[in-house]
């Protein structure tokens, strides 16, 4: 199968593709659907390719002594964990109500994570985005994974908490029913310092799983990482967006405000510029410098005609007009002038037989 896909109508990933920019607004939100909005314009209008979400099904996701445990920290928007949860947690009329406004009136892709499997099932069969996210914290469930990928919808699969050897049952579940996934390469610590980002992981993905493509989902602070991720091949990049890093919530500290996040999705760009191609060439920007500065074979003394080349005859200068090139000057030796060449002028071809 091709390295590339597409992720959404029109827009592709893999390959030679730009790098598919994911801005996680996750519940940075605070619960309140003005402010999601809010969030889905800034995003696009920092370059943002995709706004995405979570969805969770409380009673599916957590059990009934989950969601009542006591839940005292500054961060929670209620006394137990389920009140916290809830207050967060938009309904599925909400997300219908997003969708459309990021589709239809920001001019965006919208998508969000299952984090659980009836929360998958709304997603992808109900509210029908362009493609679904795993989170780390599902990627070893098999069942689920199988269950998302049945429905053919393309998946981008983090790999926070797991191994190697789970990120490879992960590709057999997947791979022989749904070829259109991508894999990123995650450390689920918030926030991120960056002695446990492992770049080195996205190239063991390259060369283990050569025909997916391979991004980073990152909670460091900054930019340099991302940008360190982009430059060794991650063709997808996932940041998590907020409006005020001051606000309540665990998240809101380990994300991108939005003048962050525009500039580095402006230094994404910058940088998939700079990767050009493996192909090593002179380049057309570099022909002035070379016409300027490039050094020729010259004559180390008179050179008489019928004269058999030999090295100490030669030199090698910056010289007009431009003669042979240095790489080229054992070429010479042997070779006879076909006319004389005085002292420091330049060897051509003309002059050489």
């Amino acid at each position: 199968m091709p390295l590339e896909f597409e992720i959404a109508p029109g827009r592709r990933i893999g390959g030679d593709n730009p790098c598919f920019f994911i801005a996680e607004i996750g519940q940075n939100h605070q619960g309140d659907i003005s402010i999601a909005k809010q969030m889905i314009r800034l995003v696009k209008a920092a370059g943002a390719d995709c706004a995405k979400f979570q969805k969770s099904e409380l009673e599916y996701k957590f059990n009934k002594a989950a969601l009542a445990r006591p839940y005292l920290s500054p961060h929670s928007w209620g006394k137990t964990y389920g009140e916290h949860k809830r207050h967060l947690e938009f309904s599925q009329a909400q997300f219908h109500e997003l969708k459309k406004f990021a589709e239809e009136e920001v001019g965006i892709i919208f998508s969000a994570s299952g984090m659980d499997q009836a929360a998958a099932d709304f997603l992808l069969d109900d509210l029908r985005v362009p493609f679904l996210k795993v989170g780390s914290g599902d990627t070893n469930n098999l069942p689920f994974l199988e269950r998302a990928a049945k429905k053919g919808r393309p998946m981008i699969i983090s790999s926070g908490m797991q191994s190697m050897e789970t990120m490879r049952k992960v590709y057999q579940t997947v791979k022989p029913l749904n070829p259109n996934f991508a894999l990123l390469q995650c450390t689920s610590t918030y926030p991120l310092e960056p002695e446990d980002v492992h770049l080195r992981c996205i190239t063991a993905f390259q060369q283990t799983f050569p025909d997916v493509p391979i991004g980073y989902s990152g909670h460091e602070s900054g930019m340099s990482i991302t940008l360190a991720a982009v430059a060794v091949g991650a063709k997808v990049v996932e940041r998590h967006i907020t409006m005020d890093k001051t606000w309540k919530g665990n998240d809101h500290h380990a994300s991108l405000d939005m003048n962050e996040l525009t500039e580095l999705i402006k230094q994404i760009r910058i940088v998939e510029r700079a990767l050009g191609t493996p192909f090593k060439e002179m380049r057309s920007s570099e022909m002035a410098c070379h016409n300027k500065l490039g050094k020729s074979v010259v004559a180390a003394r008179d050179i008489p005609a019928g004269t058999t080349l030999s090295m100490d005859m030669l030199a090698i200068k910056v010289a007009e007009p431009i003669g042979f090139p240095p790489q080229r000057i054992y070429e010479l030796i042997g070779r006879t002038t076909k006319q004389y060449v005085g002292d420091d002028e330049t060897l051509v071809e003309e002059n050489i037989q």
